[in-house]
């Protein structure tokens, strides 16, 4: 339904939500105080003397989404809360976190559901961030495969919730992010020059491929991976410039395979109409966050196809600990130059409604 002439302004609706969402459960005073009073005095950490990093890969489980997911016989999702987030950022050197909803976000199959999901999703991050405002911001979640849903919730998160982007899922009902079918959501992200950071799952495909092994140890790299190669050969990634894409976990597998990709690349026959400025122009234009690729291995990979100004912090906390990406990036040889950029200096240049937040 179109907006009537008597709506309030979205400034005025922002301030009516917010002002009433005082009730959501565990968002209260007294629990996150006691968990930055645990972490007072604490022990040893990697973190430096003042929190200053800012965290693009941090999950938030809101207690509503978890309890719908139980009711819907599904299984209880990782344990949560805003006081083991903050607890770990005092520990980690973290100064702000960019919440985003766990895996597998809000599609069910249900357009409905999907939509409503997405907006208490979104609104319980929101409330977050402006009850801490130097300690969270967000990332928030569309309910695709639906686009009209998410075009009207782009409008809402971006008018009226002042979030920093978006998350989005690396893949809907097996169709990737270059999929024709979200060309009109991506046309809008990219008329608002949005963030957009992205979260691997488990694609239809290929769920039990090795038993023994949960599919997170390969399938979400490789999934990332996908979308990637799919935004990359529909031309949506040169057709939509000003969308700042950020790929989990260094990119998957990505690094790993540039000389496939060159190939298909020089074998297209369209391929000036694709990829209009090659693979490795688009490559070197997406982010890169750390969480679980912070050793040489995947760093050296990374540092053939992407400048160290496209890294950016990340955790994957509550999956991950901020320490094991603090002790990884310690190890490399970056300079003191490139470590402040990976831990802040990126993400203020792509997010910088950011810096008037940080102390």
């Amino acid at each position: 339904m179109e907006r009537t002439i008597t709506e309030p302004s979205p400034d005025a609706q922002r301030r009516r939500l917010l002002g009433g969402l005082g009730t959501l459960s565990a968002l209260g005073t007294a629990g996150l105080l006691a968990g930055c009073e645990t972490t007072a005095g604490g022990g040893a950490s990697t973190a430096s003397a003042a929190p200053h990093r800012i965290d693009v890969h941090h999950h938030m489980v809101p207690p509503a989404y978890a309890e719908d997911l139980v009711k819907r016989g599904g299984p209880r999702p990782v344990k949560w809360s805003p006081a083991m987030s903050i607890e770990d950022m005092d520990r980690s050197g973290i100064a702000l976190s960019l919440t985003s909803l766990v895996q597998p976000a809000v599609w069910f199959g249900d357009v409905a559901l999907g939509r409503r999901l997405a907006r208490e999703s979104n609104e319980y991050a929101a409330k977050l961030a402006v009850d801490y405002p130097r300690r969270f911001g967000t990332f928030a979640t569309l309910p695709l495969p639906d686009p009209e849903g998410s075009l009207k919730e782009i409008a809402y998160c971006l008018d009226v919730l002042k979030v920093e982007g978006f998350c989005l899922m690396t893949s809907y009902n097996g169709r990737y992010l270059g999929h024709a079918a979200f060309t009109p959501v991506l046309e809008e992200l990219d008329r608002r020059g949005a963030v957009v950071y992205t979260h691997p799952l488990t694609a239809d495909c290929c769920r039990n491929v090795v038993p023994g092994l949960p599919d997170s140890a390969i399938e979400y790299a490789t999934d990332t991976t996908r979308t990637m190669a799919s935004l990359l050969f529909s031309g949506a990634a040169a057709r939509f410039p000003n969308i700042k894409w950020i790929w989990s976990h260094s990119g998957g597998i990505a690094p790993f395979l540039r000389s496939r990709f060159q190939y298909q690349e020089q074998t297209m026959k369209d391929a000036k109409r694709v990829l209009p400025n090659g693979v490795m122009h688009e490559f070197a234009k997406f982010y890169y966050d750390m969480a679980q690729g912070n050793h040489p291995g995947a760093l050296d990979a990374l540092g053939r196809i992407a400048p160290v100004s496209q890294y950016l912090y990340g955790t994957d906390f509550p999956y991950r600990l901020g320490d094991e990406v603090n002790k990884g990036l310690a190890a490399y040889p970056f300079t003191a130059a490139q470590r402040m950029a990976i831990d802040r200096g990126n993400a203020l240049r792509i997010l910088p409604s950011l810096k008037g937040r940080l102390a």
